[in-house]
């Protein structure tokens, strides 16, 4: 009975029994939930010319050109990762030493500042393109070269040169085959290195190579079908060469438009290629892809990610452990006034917080116990750990 009287004067050590029950409740439940999707973290960008020589001046151009559009739209260079010949800019027949545009009114030179590219030359080989992809490196190798993605990475492959039915050329010396692309993809998987991957590939009968392709989370696009070519948009006379090919170009139109909060879906994006501009057929492959592609944004790939954590309404117990780190500060840089305090005044301070500490415990508890029969495990986790940092707030208080 005494036992009884007591709790029921100590509504507060009720409230703490009835939280120290629900978490034992979730450690039981958590362990045998279903493991949740990781969530989608950051963004990396592998973008690859596989040609060299002056005659292929677009290859250069179109990838420099999806380069400063990820860019544009927030992918920072140390999450980029660029493969060029890079024989162009510098070449003797270029009547505009150092500069490499994609249109022939020569508006913006695609070279410019900070650029920086990671495998040039004869360093484009198959065997670096997949060492990049399955992150298999020698010790030697600096971080600024390595593909460091994880299981929360959105990762846009980008390839343009010449290809055929399930290869793509690699400095007119190599192949890559679409074995050797699939086979990458899953060791990527495998070993958690993204959440999701786009590959874009612009080059002759570019969809052949997504055939072996058989690992989930995987979209690609190509920017012909099996026995298409894939041309160039125009030539620049002063040049002397093509400047850009129209898959890419019309890649480009369409993201000139869009900033980096832009809400447009990769749907909106495989849906703007004309066949009759294109002059073959932009091939998708979404059968190894969850989600549908009109609720995903562009963005996701071509973007940044915004590191913001969205919630339903505020944790009290996190807003009660700010407010204990307010306490504790104040008190340091105020010693001499709090030594001169009297206890009534103390007394009653600390009834006040107590009613307050109590009214939050009110809150949370409704909000807990509201939460219970969430499915969820992120959700549980995330309220659970509110209710930990919530006891250790009072623990705090109540030994002050």
């Amino acid at each position: 009975m005494a036992s009884e009287e007591s709790r029921s004067r100590n509504p507060m050590g009720l409230q703490l029994q009835r939280i120290l029950s629900i978490l034992f409740s979730l450690s039981v439940v958590l362990p045998f939930s279903s493991p949740s999707p990781t969530m989608h973290n950051n963004n990396w960008a592998v973008l690859v010319c596989t040609s060299r020589f002056w005659f292929n001046y677009r290859h250069m151009a179109n990838t420099l050109s999806l380069y400063r559009t990820v860019k544009r739209l927030g992918i920072p260079d140390e999450r980029i990762i660029l493969m060029l010949a890079d024989d162009i800019a510098c070449n003797a027949r270029n009547n505009y030493p150092a500069q490499v545009f994609n249109n022939e009114n020569h508006q913006l030179n695609l070279y410019g500042d900070n650029v920086e590219v990671d495998y040039r030359g004869y360093e484009v080989t198959v065997e670096n393109f997949l060492r990049v992809l399955t992150g298999r490196h020698e010790a030697s190798v600096p971080r600024s070269k390595r593909l460091l993605s994880d299981e929360g990475s959105h990762i846009l492959l980008y390839m343009t040169g010449h290809g055929g039915n399930e290869f793509l050329k690699f400095q007119d010396t190599e192949e890559l085959q679409s074995h050797d692309l699939a086979d990458a993809v899953k060791q990527m998987k495998e070993k958690n290195r993204f959440k999701e991957l786009l590959i874009m590939v612009d080059t002759c009968q570019a969809a052949t190579l997504f055939s072996q392709l058989q690992s989930p989370g995987v979209v690609a696009i190509g920017s012909s079908m099996k026995g298409e070519n894939s041309y160039s948009h125009h030539l620049d006379p002063d040049v002397g060469v093509s400047v850009v090919d129209r898959f890419t170009f019309y890649t480009l139109a369409f993201f000139e438009r869009l900033d980096m909060y832009s809400n447009a879906s990769l749907n909106s994006l495989f849906t703007s290629y004309d066949p009759t501009l294109l002059m073959s057929t932009a091939y998708y492959r979404t059968d190894l892809y969850e989600r549908p592609l009109n609720m995903v944004p562009v963005t996701n790939f071509f973007g940044s990610v915004m590191k913001a954590i969205p919630t339903d309404s505020a944790y009290p117990g996190f807003l009660v452990a700010h407010a204990s780190e307010y306490t504790t500060t104040s008190a340091e840089t105020g010693t001499t006034r709090a030594v001169l305090e009297d206890e009534a005044d103390h007394s009653r301070t600390h009834n006040q917080s107590e009613k307050g500490l109590q009214h939050i415990l009110d809150e949370w508890l409704k909000l807990l116990e509201g939460k219970l029969g969430e499915n969820d495990p992120e959700v549980l986790v995330a309220y659970g750990l509110g209710s930990m940092v919530l006891l250790l707030a009072i623990s705090t208080w109540l030994s002050s």
